[in-house]
């Protein structure tokens, strides 16, 4: 599909900015549950950050109650219009109550991990910017503003993170009832994080996955094809290579079809065939196409109900 130029760059400058950028309301009480702020949470691995947590509906009735735990990126997006970069939120903790109270999913106490100014640099993987052929390397962490910071942000994630939660919250503490979740580069930070780290994230869901664009000087719709192709061919190299087990795991991606999401149709497309070759059935992984669908948070809250069913299936009676 070619895309124009302005079109791509209107799409990249939609992708969710960092703190600096947003209103800094605190967030309002939801209708449900209760949220929980832990401003600048340190890290010997990365910048300091705030959490929001999302205690569910019935969790302080509930003294006995483990609950499984949602870890979401760019948490400022999550609970609060007036916090969201755009003014848009998700809508998480009124989409969970509404399918907890119907019996559709596991409830999760959300983990809501705030982005900082270096979002892009902790949000693009390391491997897969180690595994470019040298002369994209340079071109696409000029993209992102220096060399990857992602496995410092992962390192933070599964070893302090998610002890601290473990230690402060009801929370179970098996990979299985662990999601990580996130948009756009909040997607492929989800993919990493699982990839690298499943004894601690047992499942993922990527949502409008923003596979890297190149679109400086890329007017010409050949050498734009000629970048995807090379690109694409390293990256699913390295997925194929760092997919943990689908017997233990459950992996999810989705994408519109419109904005910046309409350039992602040959990037999933061939990420989805590694994902099946490697043995991954369809109660395990699953990857939608949502007509209409553009990249932001209005499309993500939209259809956010179907990876939660799909990541948080009730236990079977």
């Amino acid at each position: 599909m070619r895309l124009h130029r302005r079109a791509l760059l209107a799409g990249l400058s939609a992708l969710p900015l960092s703190p600096a950028f947003a209103a800094p309301a605190r967030a309002d009480a939801p209708a449900q549950g209760r949220l929980v702020e832990h401003p600048a949470m340190p890290s010997a691995h990365v910048q300091p950050r705030d959490v929001t947590v999302w205690l569910p509906p019935g969790y302080d009735e509930n003294p006995t109650h483990y609950w499984p735990t949602l870890y979401m990126h760019d948490g400022q997006n999550l609970f609060d219009g007036s916090r969201a970069a755009y003014g848009s939120e998700w809508g998480v903790d009124e989409h969970i109550a509404r399918l907890s109270a119907n019996g559709q999913i596991r409830t999760p106490i959300v983990v809501g991990v705030h982005n900082t100014p270096l979002r892009l640099r902790e949000y693009v993987p390391g491997d897969l910017i180690r595994a470019l052929p040298d002369d994209m390397r340079a071109d696409v962490q000029a993209i992102y503003g220096g060399d990857p910071l992602s496995d410092g942000y992962v390192r933070f994630l599964a070893d302090e993170l998610a002890p601290f939660i473990e230690r402060t919250y009801r929370a179970r503490i098996r990979p299985r009832d662990r999601v990580i979740m996130g948009s756009s580069m909040g997607g492929l930070i989800s993919l990493y994080a699982l990839m690298k780290r499943p004894d601690v994230f047992g499942n993922a869901g990527c949502v409008s996955t923003h596979w890297p664009l190149r679109i400086e000087q890329m007017t010409d719709p050949a050498a734009l094809a000629a970048w995807r192709d090379r690109l694409t061919d390293a990256w699913t190299r390295v997925v194929r290579e760092g997919l943990p087990d689908p017997v233990l795991n459950r992996l999810y991606f989705d994408r519109g079809d419109e904005s910046l999401d309409a350039f992602y149709a040959e990037f999933q497309g061939r990420i989805d065939a590694t994902v099946r070759a490697a043995g991954w059935p369809p109660d395990r992984f699953r990857s939608l196409v949502f007509p209409g669908a553009e990249h932001n948070e209005k499309s993500w809250n939209a259809r956010l109900d179907v990876p939660l069913t799909f990541l948080l299936p009730p236990l079977p009676r």
